[in-house]
C-alpha cells in the first residue's frame, strides 16, 4: 500500500513524503530504522525515472563523449542540440550541489519532520499555494535550450526545501520552472532528471540502517520498492499529460483539502 502511494504521489505534485508520513501515522505499530523504508520507496521511483527517461539519460551521457574537434564538423542543428545537452549535464550537477548543501545543512531538522503528520499537513498547504500560482502563469514558453543558471539554482533550492515532507519535490520544482517561464515539458523533464542524483545520494546515506533490519524484513522492503516503481511509471506518464493541459490548480485544491483535514483531525 505504501509503495503504491509513493509511486503515485512522487510524480503527481502532492508530496510523496507528506503522504507517507500521514499514512504511516495511521498504521498501528509501524516502525522503520531512521527513514530507511521511505528512502527505499523513493529508490523504487528513482528506478521508474531511469526506465522512463532512459533515452534522455543516454543522450545526455553521449553528449559528453563527443570531442570538440568532431563537434565543429557537425551540422548546426545537431551541434546546437549536443551543446544544449552538455549544458543540461552541468546544470544537473549544479542543481544537485545546491540541493546537497541544503540537505546536509539541515539534515537533523528535516529528519525530525518525518515523524510529524501535522508538520506535513502545513507543508501541503504551501505546496498547494505553489501549484496554484504556477497554474496562473501565462504561456510559459522557454524550451530546453533556454534553461539558464538562475533557473537551475532556483529549482535546486526548491528541491532542497522539498526534502521536508509535505513540500512536493515534483510540484515545487515544476512550479518553479513554470514561474521562471519554462514550458511544462522542459520543467518536468529537468525536474525528473535532477531528482536522479538527489534520490541516489539520500539512498546511499541511509544504507547504514540496513544492518538494523532482520532477514524477514528484506522481502517487505523489496516488495514496497517494486510497487513504487511500477505505479511510478504510470504516474510519470499521467503527469506529463496533465502538465500539457495546465491543470495543476486541481492538485492545489487537493493539497489544501488534505492538509486542512489532517490539521483539524489532530486538533479535535
Amino acid at each position: 500500500m505504501l509503495g503504491v502511494l509513493q509511486g503515485l504521489t512522487e510524480f503527481l505534485p502532492v508530496s510523496s513524503s507528506g503522504h507517507l508520513v500521514i499514512a504511516q501515522s495511521f498504521i498501528a505499530g509501524f516502525r522503520q530504522p531512521g527513514v530507511l523504508f521511505d528512502v527505499i520507496l523513493h529508490f523504487g521511483t528513482l528506478i521508474a525515472v531511469l526506465l522512463y527517461f532512459r533515452k534522455d539519460i543516454g543522450d545526455l551521457l553521449r553528449s559528453l563523449t563527443v570531442s570538440s574537434s568532431h563537434l565543429i564538423t557537425l551540422p548546426d542543428e545537431q551541434r546546437i542540440n549536443l551543446l544544449t545537452k552538455r549544458r543540461w549535464c552541468r546544470f544537473i550537477l549544479l542543481g544537485t550541489v545546491v540541493t546537497g548543501v541544503i540537505g546536509f545543512s539541515f539534515k537533523n531538522q528535516i529528519e525530525k519532520t518525518f515523524f510529524s503528520p501535522v508538520a506535513a499537513a502545513w507543508m501541503l498547504l504551501i505546496t498547494g499555494i505553489l501549484l496554484f500560482l504556477a497554474d496562473r502563469v501565462k504561456s510559459p514558453n522557454r524550451s530546453d535550450g533556454e534553461l539558464n543558471l538562475l533557473d537551475t539554482i532556483s529549482i535546486g533550492v526548491l528541491q532542497g526545501i522539498s526534502l521536508i515532507p509535505g513540500i512536493s519535490r515534483s510540484g515545487s520544482t515544476i512550479a518553479c520552472g513554470l514561474m521562471r517561464g519554462l514550458n511544462g515539458e522542459t520543467s518536468a523533464r529537468f525536474s525528473f532528471l535532477l531528482s536522479i542524483p538527489a534520490i541516489f545520494g539520500v539512498t546511499l546515506m541511509e544504507l547504514k540502517n540496513f544492518r538494523l533490519l532482520s532477514s524477514q524484513e528484506y522481502a517487505v522492503y523489496i516488495l514496497g520498492m517494486l510497487a513504487a516503481c511500477l505505479t511510478g511509471l504510470v504516474a510519470i506518464k499521467l503527469l506529463l499529460i496533465l502538465i500539457q493541459k495546465r491543470n495543476l490548480k486541481y492538485f492545489s485544491f487537493y493539497c489544501w483539502f488534505l492538509g486542512i483535514t489532517i490539521i483539524l483531525y489532530n486538533l479535535f
